[in-house]
């Protein structure tokens, strides 16, 4: 299954519905400096499809900077389980500040 983008509006109505579960996969010091609320940390150096939390029902997103780590962690699920649907932000943490919307 290929690696689906997607945008900040729309993961902000997802995460508003609670129908996602999303997964920063930045390092330590940059989630520290701020972050999507209700992210999970799972940073790209450290990553593994056993560190990602359950998400059963819900849509499985990755969030970076900008979208190029957390398209390699999409493509690390992917590698592992081809059927996995897995959203990569665009934009990342960038956009989702140029959006407007709320960073913690």
């Amino acid at each position: 299954m290929p690696i689906k983008s997607l945008d900040v509006t729309t993961l902000k109505q997802w995460l508003d519905k609670e129908e996602a579960v999303l997964v920063d996969v930045r390092e330590q010091n940059e989630y520290d400096a701020g972050h999507i609320p209700g992210s999970v940390f799972v940073p790209l150096s450290g990553f593994s499809q056993d560190k990602i939390p359950p998400h059963e029902g819900k849509k499985l997103v990755m969030q970076c900077r900008s979208g190029a780590r957390s398209y390699k962690a999409c493509e690390i699920l992917q590698s592992l389980d081809n059927v996995l649907e897995v959203y990569n932000l665009d934009a990342g943490i960038l956009g989702w500040a140029a959006a407007g919307y709320a960073i913690k």
